[in-house]
């Protein structure tokens, strides 16, 4: 099982930024998918971006473009750090948004679907608000 946890939530105004970042730890094998999601009030979850251990990433509908996704990793490979990177941010991106991770991976490439991911953090609110 791998140990998520996010930080770096908080209030922000509109048009402003914020980064999020999440560590993950304890992957029993050196393949991985990692993601975030995020549950507005009242809407489903909704996949933002996820990583994979190569580095390739894949972005939820209408988030590329504001959202940026990366990661650094260790160099044993037994942890890694994900960020979400949020820009020009809007009331509408008020949310939870979560980490996930999956390892091995559920398919062969990451995707930014709940099913593909066993493994979440508790969340980080992010709220944007004037």
């Amino acid at each position: 099982e791998v140990q998520l946890v996010e930080s770096g939530g908080g209030l922000v105004q509109p048009g402003g930024s914020l980064r999020l970042t999440c560590v993950a730890s304890g992957y029993t094998s050196s393949r991985y998918c990692v993601a975030w999601f995020r549950r507005r009030p009242g809407k489903e979850l909704e996949g933002v971006a996820s990583v994979s251990d190569d580095g390739v990433t894949k972005y939820g509908y209408s988030m590329k473009g504001r959202f940026t996704v990366s990661q650094t990793v260790s160099q044993d490979n037994a942890k890694n750090t994900l960020y979400l990177q949020m820009d020009g941010l809007k009331p509408e991106d008020t949310a939870m948004y979560y980490c996930a991770a999956s390892s091995p991976p559920a398919a062969p490439i990451c995707t930014t679907i709940e099913a593909d991911f066993n493994d979440w953090g508790q969340g980080t609110q992010v709220t944007v608000s004037a």
